[in-house]
């Protein structure tokens, strides 16, 4: 398949899992990818791994400023034709657990973030640019541990939506990746029985009873970001193994 052939794409959160499983297949359909991250380890594994396909580097989506910097390395690269806005932070607790910190920091990453960086990019987005967000099944799971990252992930699909309106008369496309248990590294940070407790509660839900992998997801959003979904906006697909079906 060539479907990304002389096209650009810029994924943010595109050193790990879903991200970069995308970057992957974009770059094996003949297409041009702009990578960020916050990992050193992983970015510079990124750069060895792609070489002069991807431009790769360190972007934080929680910066205001770092928008900015965004912009400016896609002037660069002359503009682009897909704009996967997946950089997250998570943090998972009961509700008397959760801080400011906590609020800020991931209100900054999964909300500000991704509005800003839309802001900044806006014109330097191609005629026919597809735009794909990346929420999470966390927003209609009603799980206890995950009130305030479904709260950002809500307000992605909330925005997404607005965005799909404002962007059409551009012919720009907007759609949301919902995605559910996905082998990543987004919880990586919860102690292993944590961890796998949190797994185990989910999976119980899941009509497929596994976990989705990273090229399972990844293979959903390059639909959305591909030509193939060129009458498709305002759309949200669940890539979950049947989860928030119910």
């Amino acid at each position: 398949m060539t479907r990304f052939t002389g096209k650009n794409v810029l994924i943010t959160g595109g050193t790990s899992g879903i991200g970069l499983a995308g970057g992957r297949r974009i770059i094996a359909e003949g297409g041009m990818v702009i990578l960020t991250g916050m990992n050193e380890d992983r970015l510079e594994a990124t750069r060895k791994e792609f070489g002069d396909k991807a431009v790769v580097v360190r972007n934080d989506a929680a910066d205001p400023a770092a928008s900015a910097d965004l912009s400016e390395i896609v002037k660069s690269a002359g503009g682009i034709d897909g704009l996967w806005l997946n950089a997250a932070f998570a943090a998972l607790g009961p509700p008397e657990e959760i801080h400011a910190w906590d609020f800020d920091r991931m209100m900054a990453t999964n909300v500000r973030g991704p509005m800003l960086q839309l802001a900044k990019l806006s014109p330097l987005l191609r005629p026919g640019t597809s735009i794909v967000l990346t929420s999470s099944s966390s927003t209609y799971e009603g799980a206890s541990a995950t009130s305030l990252y479904a709260a950002t992930k809500g307000a992605v699909l909330a925005m997404s939506r607005s965005w799909a309106s404002a962007m059409a008369p551009r012919g720009i496309r907007v759609n949301v990746l919902v995605p559910g248990p996905i082998e990543s590294n987004l919880r990586s940070f919860l102690p292993d029985e944590a961890r796998h407790g949190f797994e185990r509660f989910v999976l119980n839900q899941v009509p497929l009873g596994r976990v989705g992998t990273a090229d399972e997801a990844a293979a959903v959003a390059l639909f959305l970001l591909s030509d193939d979904s060129s009458y498709v906006t305002g759309s949200q697909y669940a890539v979950d193994g049947g989860l928030i079906m119910h």
